[in-house]
């Protein structure tokens, strides 16, 4: 076994990795030291994003953080990662469900509108405007013509509210089917998380290559330069969290 440095000794013998190893039974040396690394990495991060928040807060600013991918790519958990130590007063974490019957009778980005941030606010879309681009067309949930509108609308939508003052930032959860898959065992199968399976993740598989089709379009035709799209990839999901927050400190020109 390779000699370890005092500097791991003293993490390993931490009250955190002293945890991992009374409560996992397949804990490794190697494998605790890369959880204490990358919690200790993610613990930076937020540090930084907590610097970002404030600068929001101090120049007035307005930012959306828009998080795409396929069902169970881990765009939730990413954004509780943003979010955990974040100030709650001054951030949205939007993910809305079906719209109602009033909903669908009103302009498809009405109720989009209504949720972006004040001054001063960040806003985080679980998923956004772009159902209509890939999950509404794929599973039948909206027709022909109003997909071909909003996709004829979209980019207008956005430069408007960026020329309004609000930042976006875009970002698409890449995950491979076999990973899905799965994902979606790991869910269907544990108690607490069985709750987050839906008929539309039912049929995610099936319809794979329907969603690999769609979402191409989404991106030859919504990659705009003022809008660009960013993807994750997200088959692991603690190095998907930490390269959006990196990428996202590294877009917004926050100071200290």
């Amino acid at each position: 076994m390779e000699k370890l440095s005092t500097k791991n000794l003293k993490k390993l013998n931490s009250k955190r990795g002293l945890l991992l190893f009374l409560t996992q039974d397949d804990m490794t040396v190697s494998k605790a030291l890369r959880i204490l690394n990358h919690e200790t990495k993610l613990e930076r991060l937020q540090e930084e994003l907590i610097k970002l928040q404030q600068w929001v807060e101090a120049k007035q600013e307005k930012l959306v953080v828009i998080f795409e991918g396929r069902d169970a790519a881990g765009k939730g958990g990413a954004i509780r990662r943003m979010t955990q130590h974040l100030n709650p007063r001054e951030l949205n974490v939007v993910a809305l469900s079906k719209p109602t019957d009033e909903e669908k009778s009103q302009w498809y980005f009405q109720r989009y509108i209504k949720n972006l941030p004040r001054n001063g606010q960040i806003t985080f879309f679980d998923r956004s405007w772009y159902n209509r681009a890939v999950v509404e067309p794929v599973n039948g949930f909206c027709t022909q013509k109003e997909y071909e509108v909003f996709m004829n609308q979209v980019n207008q939508f956005e430069k408007m509210i960026i020329d309004s003052g609000i930042r976006v930032v875009k970002f698409y959860f890449s995950i491979t089917k076999d990973e899905q898959s799965r994902r979606f065992e790991e869910i269907k199968t544990s108690p607490v998380k069985k709750w987050k399976f839906s008929k539309v993740d039912e049929s995610a598989l099936r319809l794979w290559d329907d969603y690999t089709s769609y979402k191409a379009k989404m991106f030859e035709h919504t990659n705009t330069e003022i809008a660009p799209w960013y993807i994750i990839g997200a088959n692991k999901k603690s190095k998907a969290r930490v390269e959006s927050i990196e990428k996202l400190l590294e877009l917004i020109p926050y100071d200290d």
